[in-house]
């Protein structure tokens, strides 16, 4: 099986820094096979006989701690779950949505029952949101750099780990699985 790993928070702003060649030799050495990464921002896509997703993802966790001295949230998608994600786009209709202005950001874990009505609450103008199942869609019309998005209330709401990709990413995130899907 195909795997999409995504982490958060690592080669931002000076902080948390990882060599792509390094992450790759990390996720060798835990079995996982023909390892490829995609930008510096934590993105892996490998091969694994391993079906328990959440298990692997504290397995991988827990490998860059001991490694790297940080725990990034490692959020994983399969090819299939990738392929949702994408069908699930609430903006694909719309026109005049520019790709890189909208951000696609993968929960963790199923959402609280509460986090809707949570999101709901948050001022979030002009940004518009839409909680999907474990994605959070998220149009900046001003671009991200200027969104004033108040985003620990957003991670404060949703309850769990987020990380997000532009849609462009995410598009080739899932091309490159495809590709070794079909390798």
């Amino acid at each position: 099986m195909v795997v999409i790993s995504m982490l958060r928070g690592i080669n931002v702003g000076g902080h948390h820094l990882i060599k792509m060649d390094a992450l790759r030799m990390l996720y060798d050495s835990l079995g996982l096979k023909s390892a490829q990464t995609y930008v510096q921002s934590g993105n892996v896509i490998f091969r694994t006989k391993d079906h328990n997703l959440p298990k692997l993802a504290k397995r991988i966790e827990d490998a860059i701690e001991g490694q790297f001295g940080f725990r990034p949230a490692v959020v994983l998608r399969t090819i299939a779950e990738l392929r949702q994600a994408i069908g699930n786009n609430p903006f694909a209709e719309r026109d005049g949505v520019e790709p890189n202005r909208l951000l696609v950001s993968f929960l963790a874990t199923d959402p609280d029952s509460s986090a809707h009505e949570n999101l709901r609450m948050i001022k979030t103008d002009p940004e518009e949101l839409h909680l999907n199942g474990r994605e959070l869609y998220i149009y900046f019309p001003n671009g991200m750099g200027r969104s004033k998005l108040p985003w620990a209330r957003v991670d404060k709401a949703l309850k769990t780990f987020v990380t997000g990709r532009n849609w462009n990413s995410v598009m080739k995130l899932l091309e490159l699985a495809q590709k070794m899907d079909t390798d």
